[in-house]
């Protein structure tokens, strides 16, 4: 059975949330996996806990948001 983590930053939207877990499950189902078997996990990180470039996110990727 497959187990898909996904971390993504804190504040998605539960729409978008919804959206991710459905599609990660459609790629399985794709290849002939039943939808049952797969399990899909969302850990939510905040910007300020998420490292690129030597600095946190909130730093290196101001542009950056969550879908909203």
């Amino acid at each position: 059975m497959p187990v898909v983590h996904v971390h993504i930053w804190e504040g998605f939207p539960e729409s978008k949330i919804n959206e991710i877990i459905k599609g990660i499950t459609e790629v399985f189902t794709n290849m002939s996996i039943p939808s049952h078997a797969v399990e899909v996990i969302i850990h939510e990180i905040p910007k300020t806990h998420w490292g690129i470039d030597g600095k946190p996110a909130t730093e290196s990727k101001k542009d950056a948001d969550v879908p909203k």
